[in-house]
């Protein structure tokens, strides 16, 4: 790989980590969190109901391929956050553990575009400016970490959660099916056709967030 590394890539590079690794931390922290409501004491045993960046972030996962993928396609690609463990079994509780994580970034990327527009509404942001872009971009992340999540195979949180949603008569023939969940995952991420199911819902949500906003704050 020849990548010309310029004043840009770097402000680029650094911008796309500081968003990932913040929402990486604040949808791990959910799966702790919600764990430990529901009695589970392993995650706050391993120091995971917290936001800190640090404790939820995986060398590779979170800061090396991310880097790798923002420097050479200025995109994320292909990453993840360390996993948080729990020792929960029944399935319509493992359905709230796993569902939180991706709440966990609605409500961030709704902070986000609220921040976004009072500070637009105030004059400190310009509508098209490089701030406003950066926002506006991660609201559109955690909306693609929700969606994508949420798709139902194995081991993202979809699986999780559609398994607890499920009659339980099906649970056997989805657990058969489970096993073909990382090539879901792959076909998702590597064909574009595939790909829309969660980056067109996430491109929707952002927009009519934000539109919406504006409208109630007096600028739509």
């Amino acid at each position: 790989m020849n990548v010309e590394i310029t004043p840009e890539r770097i402000q680029l590079l650094v911008q796309g980590l500081i968003m990932f690794i913040g929402c990486v931390a604040v949808h791990e922290f959910g799966h702790a969190w919600m764990a430990d409501r529901l009695g589970d004491g392993l995650p706050r045993r391993q120091g995971r109901v917290t936001l800190n960046p640090l404790v939820h972030a995986d060398p590779i996962g979170t800061v090396l391929l991310p880097a790798f993928f923002i420097l050479s396609t200025g995109g994320i690609g292909f990453a993840w956050g360390k996993p948080v463990m729990h020792t929960t079994l029944e399935r319509k509780r493992r359905l709230l553990i796993a569902f939180a994580g991706p709440a966990m970034n609605v409500l961030l990327a709704a902070l986000v575009a609220v921040v976004l527009v009072v500070l637009i509404k105030v004059g400190s942001v310009t509508v098209g400016d490089r701030v406003w872009l950066s926002l506006l971009t991660a609201v559109q992340l955690n909306f693609i970490l929700f969606f994508f999540n949420l798709i139902p195979a194995e081991p993202l949180d979809g699986g999780s959660v559609a398994r607890g949603l499920i009659p339980h008569g099906w649970v056997r023939a989805f657990d058969e099916y489970a096993k073909y969940g990382p090539f879901v995952i792959l076909a998702v991420m590597l064909v574009p056709k595939v790909g829309r199911v969660v980056l067109w819902p996430a491109n929707y949500m952002t927009k009519h967030l934000y539109d919406n906003l504006m409208t109630l704050a007096g600028l739509g």
